[in-house]
């Protein structure tokens, strides 16, 4: 049986959760998570996890913040005039919304806080500043 290796296409089964072990993603009921291996389209401490794993092979992966959706950045969060955002996007604290940025790529924001004169968002990733966990299986290797 091969090893993982940088470069392979890999399908795992997941639950991800917080260190309080409340579930935020998992692929149950879903098919498998497929990616390359060091291609960046996992976050880095999972990525870095797989490679020596092979096919049938289960592991519990702690990934601190900085190698999952990284710290919460201050600068991500912003308030805006009221009046620059139309009347009818409601705007309840953790409302999830996508604005443009000016050079024409979406950003999801979340609604913070909203009071008559100006609304203050997040655009930190949902899971910014919190260590993971992910419980895996290796489904295929590729």
């Amino acid at each position: 049986m091969s090893e993982i290796k940088q470069g392979d296409t890999v399908r795992i089964h997941y639950t991800g959760t917080l260190l309080d072990e409340t579930v935020f993603d998992s692929s149950d009921g879903r098919d498998p998570l497929e990616f390359v291996v060091g291609s960046g389209q996992i976050i880095p401490g999972l990525d870095s996890a797989m490679p020596g794993l092979a096919v049938g092979d289960k592991k519990r992966v702690e990934i601190a913040c900085v190698d999952a959706y990284g710290p919460i950045n201050p600068a991500m969060r912003q308030d805006i005039p009221r009046e620059g955002i139309p009347d009818d996007i409601p705007l309840e604290p953790g409302t999830q919304l996508q604005m443009q940025t000016p050079d024409g790529q979406a950003l999801p924001v979340t609604v913070v806080e909203a009071n008559e004169a100006t609304v203050t968002l997040d655009g930190n990733h949902p899971l910014a500043g919190q260590d993971l966990i992910f419980d895996i299986e290796v489904v295929s290797v590729n």
